[in-house]
This record gives structure tokens, sequence and C-alpha cells, in this order.
């Protein structure tokens, strides 16, 4: 199974001759290697209902028939639009013929606006366990600390995290280092920052923070063999 880091909170997946994608924010997106017209995924996962995770996912899923998995209200909205989709809830697991996913609670927002500038409720965020292959990959999506964490890290034996450092909208590394520590996870990947100033981060500063060597920066294009 091969996983790749793409920019801000873009994840793909490759297995059992599937493509998934996590969060495919491309246009408007500068740190990302993708180009849309170049992707053709099987599977679409959404942790929550924000431009810049929703990204091109509309298009994406068009133009190549993909399953888009995401919270009900985000999955019945982008059903709405002409989309095949498989809507969740936090705490819910499913088998799809890739394997099982599971989404789990974030503590955040999500909302898409409107031309008029108004927001549409997107229901809650999430974040995402998926076991393929005999491995737990988690994607904390966007999302503050919370003492959760230490109960998802001991139901399920997690192999790769993807967790965000950015701060002011999500996690700062101080506060993702401690969650790594509550997830146990064997290895840690700092996504959702220096995509715009605000989320600004040194992610090599964030590995001092962590306890062992679990940590890995990955730039867009980088490629994880688990």
């Amino acid at each position: 199974m091969k996983v790749s880091y793409h920019g801000h909170s873009v994840v793909k997946i490759e297995t059992k001759g599937k493509t998934i994608l996590i969060d495919p924010f491309i246009n408007g997106n500068e740190l990302t290697d993708l180009k849309v017209e170049d992707e053709k995924p099987d599977v679409i996962i959404l942790t929550h209902g924000h431009g810049d995770h929703v990204g091109d996912t509309v298009e994406l899923a068009k133009r190549n028939q993909s399953l888009v998995i995401a919270v009900n209200e985000l999955a019945v909205y982008l059903s709405h639009q002409g989309l095949n989709t498989h809507p969740m809830h936090i705490g819910g697991s499913y088998s799809f013929d890739f394997g099982k996913v599971k989404f789990t609670q974030a503590f955040h927002g999500s909302g898409l606006e409107t031309v008029d500038g108004e927001f549409l409720y997107m229901g809650m965020p999430a974040g995402v366990l998926m076991m393929v292959e005999g491995k737990t990959i988690y994607h904390a999506g966007d999302t503050g600390l919370f003492s959760d964490m230490k109960l998802i890290g001991e139901l399920h034996p997690i192999d790769l995290a993807f967790l965000p450092i950015g701060d002011n909208f999500t996690m700062g590394p101080e506060d993702a280092a401690l969650a790594a520590k509550f997830l146990k996870a064997k290895k840690v990947v700092p996504v959702h920052y220096n995509t715009f100033p605000p989320i600004k981060q040194d992610p090599q500063k964030f590995l001092t923070l962590l306890e062992g060597d679990i940590g890995k920066v990955m730039n867009p294009g980088d490629v994880l063999d688990i």
C-alpha cells in the first residue's frame, strides 16, 4: 500500500487496485503537486465541509464516477449535485471493497459558503480511520486537541497518523505532539500548515516535540510504503 501527501491536508492512498483521495483541495492549493485533470480517484473521503477540504470533489467525482464518503449532511448535499455518495457519521464504521472506514469526532466547524455569502451547515466535522491491508491510518481532519484521542488510540492501534499542526484554526505543534502521545501512533506526519499565512509553521520543529523517532515530514509528492 502506497500513502502519499500532497500539501495542506491532501492524502492519497493506493491499495487493492483502488486510488483513494482524502480532502482533495487542489485548485487554490499552492503547495500541492497534483493537477485535477490528472487525478482519477475511485474513492474520495472528506473530513468536513470547508472549501479547503472539499476542494475539487465535485469535479473529480463527476469526471471519474468516484464514490464520495462523508458525514451524512455533507454527503446528502453532494448527492444533490449528482455525486455518488455514501453517508456516514461519527462513531460509525463501514466495510468497503478496499477496507474499513470509521469516522471519529473532531472539534472544528463544517459549512460551505454560498455565492450570497451565507453558510450552509454541513454536519459535524470528523476524523477518519482507515483499516486497510492489516494497517490502520488515521487522518485527524481539522481539530483541536481532545482527551478522547487516548480512547481512539486504545481501540485502534494506529500505524500512521496525519495530524494538523498549523495552529489558529486547528491544533498547533505543541497540542499535536500531545495528540500523538495520546494516540500512540507508530508514525506521525504533520499536515495543514504553511498553506496560508495564519498557519505558518516549522514542521521540523514539530518533530522535536514528539517522543521517540516517530515523526516524518512529507513534502508534496512524497510516498510511504506501509
